[in-house]
């Protein structure tokens, strides 16, 4: 009998708290600033804000050296020519990102400098404060990849 009470209320607890955490918890435009680590933790990005907006930029690489040849590696996926030889460190790749008041950031772009394609976006928090879901996609949010960036306090 003890087991199928306490079987009941985990499930329950699972069935519920999720839930509850969302509705409990409010973010702020400005929560999102600071210093985050990619889905893979091969790279660091810093969120920030600009004339009401918010941004991204890489200010760490694991791998900041191309290995052939030694120098900094650069965006060479990227489709414009001009900006193949622009390094990766200091790339801005979240872009144009405003507050909607409602837990998510929306209205702005993510750059993937793997493929060197740019999609539509939004930014929200996932459970918890230190990390965030990252959607990218074409035309419709159900048509995309979504990323997770966990926040880091040191660079």
């Amino acid at each position: 009998m003890k087991k199928t009470g306490l079987l009941t209320f985990l499930f329950l607890a699972l069935i519920l708290l999720p839930g509850l955490r969302s509705i409990a918890q409010t973010y702020k435009a400005d929560d999102i600033l600071g210093i985050w680590y990619n889905g893979e933790k091969t790279s660091k990005l810093q969120i920030y804000k600009e004339n009401n907006k918010y941004f991204a930029k890489i200010v760490w690489l694991k791998t900041p050296d191309d290995s052939l040849t030694g120098k900094p590696r650069t965006d060479n996926l990227n489709p414009d020519e001009k900006l193949r030889q622009m390094p990766l460190l200091g790339l801005v790749v979240l872009k144009n990102f405003s507050f909607d008041g409602d837990n998510e950031w929306e209205g702005g772009t993510i750059y993937d400098p793997k493929n060197g394609k740019t999609y539509n976006c939004y930014i929200k928090f996932e459970a918890f404060p230190n990390l965030l879901k990252i959607r990218g996609y074409i035309g419709v949010s159900l048509l995309g990849r979504t990323t997770y960036w966990t926040k880091t306090i040191l660079l």
